[in-house]
């Protein structure tokens, strides 16, 4: 069993990126600029932010962080992604997922201009990623294509299971995986609807569990010499614990990672995988690589 280290594999792409970005500003080329809205003070979605602007300065990018309370009012907030969408010094920027009730996400996503969408969930992006086209690709489904790529793990031809059909992970990470230029996979999307989940699971090469159930995939479901892709990460309470609590994956790891030939942990695997395909795609936008 060999664990997957998505740390150490995000780190030496941070450090592969900053070397770009260096030999574009040495040939008196333009900063890549990220810019981040956060809405409310949400734990979570407050450690993501400050993580992403600690990889911009990893990555030699200028980094502007956006804040809004709670009850801002819906139009304020498209006022700043139209601000956003106009500003030419800004190459991409993110509207931090999930917003406060009042507010319709779905209308904040479709505000943004296509070109600076480097969250990659924007009905454009979704479209051409779903034909093949070059676009900005939703960074959690990157990250693992990332990390089946750089451990070279064999998926063209194999059996994936994806147990999750979310619009940020599932849908486009299936998408991926059946595509001939990336996964080249057969694939099953299994959910809480799904009769024969654990069957399909017994069958797969490669399980992706994106399902938000912790501990889920347990080992009677896995196959002996499976690829285990664990996307899940929810706090459950640990008194043990400085914090009170523990990040859990959706695998029962210590019951599946003997079965497994290679396996991502819950912390440590795909979360800085995330983060890490938000700079490929700032540096991707920055570049003007996808859209001119």
């Amino acid at each position: 069993m060999q664990l997957i280290d998505g740390k150490a594999t995000a780190a030496a792409i941070k450090a592969e990126i900053a070397e770009e970005v260096k030999q574009i500003m040495q040939r008196g080329g333009k900063q890549p600029h990220l810019a981040a809205i956060l809405v409310g003070h949400d734990g979570g979605s407050e450690t993501y932010v400050k993580n992403k602007v600690l990889a911009c300065e990893a990555c030699g990018f200028k980094s502007t962080l956006i804040r809004f309370e709670a009850d801002v009012a819906e139009e304020a907030l498209l006022a700043q992604v139209r601000v956003l969408n106009n500003d030419p010094d800004i190459d991409g920027f993110i509207v931090q997922l999930p917003l406060p009730r009042h507010i319709d996400e779905q209308k904040v996503i479709m505000a943004i201009d296509y070109r600076k969408d480097v969250d990659g969930f924007h009905p454009v992006n979704v479209g051409r990623m779903a034909i093949g086209l070059p676009c900005f690709i939703s960074a959690t489904p990157l990250g693992i294509m990332t990390l089946l790529q750089r451990y070279g793990i064999q998926t063209s031809g194999k059996k994936c299971v994806i147990l999750g059909r979310s619009n940020i992970v599932g849908k486009p990470m299936a998408q991926l995986m059946m595509q001939k230029q990336w996964g080249d996979a057969t694939v099953t999307v299994c959910h809480s609807r799904s009769k024969t989940l654990k069957e399909e699971c017994r069958e797969a090469d490669i399980i992706i569990a994106a399902i938000g159930q912790p501990e889920f995939l347990r080992a009677d479901m896995v196959k002996e010499g499976a690829v285990v892709i664990d996307v899940g990460t929810t706090r459950v309470p640990d008194a043990s614990r400085k914090s009170g609590f523990r990040l859990t994956g959706d695998v029962k790891f210590d019951e599946v990672a003997p079965k497994c030939s290679f396996i991502s942990p819950v912390p440590g695997g795909v979360g800085p995988m995330t983060i890490c395909s938000l700079m490929k795609n700032t540096l991707a936008a920055g570049k003007k690589e996808y859209y001119k």
